[in-house]
């Protein structure tokens, strides 16, 4: 056996907000609302109590079983013509309307720190450079020349750390920062 919701959850652009709003609009539907608070009833019994035309509350009851306000119940009777005749009673949820964001909306969250991590890259990088740039210069002394030489001629090392080593740090940042962004999204991909 199913639990039934005891929620309706909708969003602003849902089409069920729509129905939902036109239906409590409705005078009409308002009153087959407040009789059903009391006890369950049929089309005719609500269209006898209200006074009010059968068709009409045949509408109505279509409009509140589509917004999912009221539902039938598996009580019914059968008419003199051998017609199976359904009971109708409120529906126990209560409805929540919340915001659903597009993918759109979810991406510009995300943005701003996709855009700072791409920043504090760049000043990663620029600051590399300059580092790199101003050794460079003492290396260009004869003595450090000989030494760097002969040490880049020696056999190249297998070894994955020292490859690994070899990326640029604003590299290994970038990395890190897409990484983290993506893993974030992912978890948090409904409440973004």
């Amino acid at each position: 056996m199913t639990e039934e919701n005891k929620y309706m959850l909708i969003s602003l652009q849902d089409e069920e907000t729509k129905k939902i709003a036109e239906v409590i609009g409705s005078k009409t539907c308002k009153k087959i609302i407040n009789y059903l608070t009391e006890k369950e009833a049929s089309q005719k019994d609500l269209s006898d109590e209200l006074k009010i035309p059968l068709n009409t509350i045949e509408y109505n009851i279509k409009k509140l079983l589509s917004a999912g306000l009221i539902q039938k119940t598996k009580n019914f009777f059968w008419s003199k013509k051998g017609k199976k005749i359904p009971m109708y009673k409120l529906s126990n949820k209560s409805i929540i309307i919340s915001h659903k964001r597009s993918i759109s909306e979810k991406i510009k969250s995300i943005l701003p720190a996709f855009i700072f991590g791409i920043s504090a890259t760049f000043a990663i990088g620029v600051y590399e450079k300059i580092k790199n740039a101003s050794s460079d210069l003492a290396a260009r002394s004869p003595e450090l020349i000989t030494k760097s030489s002969s040490y880049l001629g020696g056999t190249q090392s297998s070894n994955l750390f020292e490859n690994a080593m070899s990326f640029p740090i604003w590299a290994w940042f970038l990395l890190g920062i897409l990484i983290t962004i993506f893993i974030i999204s992912v978890v948090n991909w409904r409440k973004l």
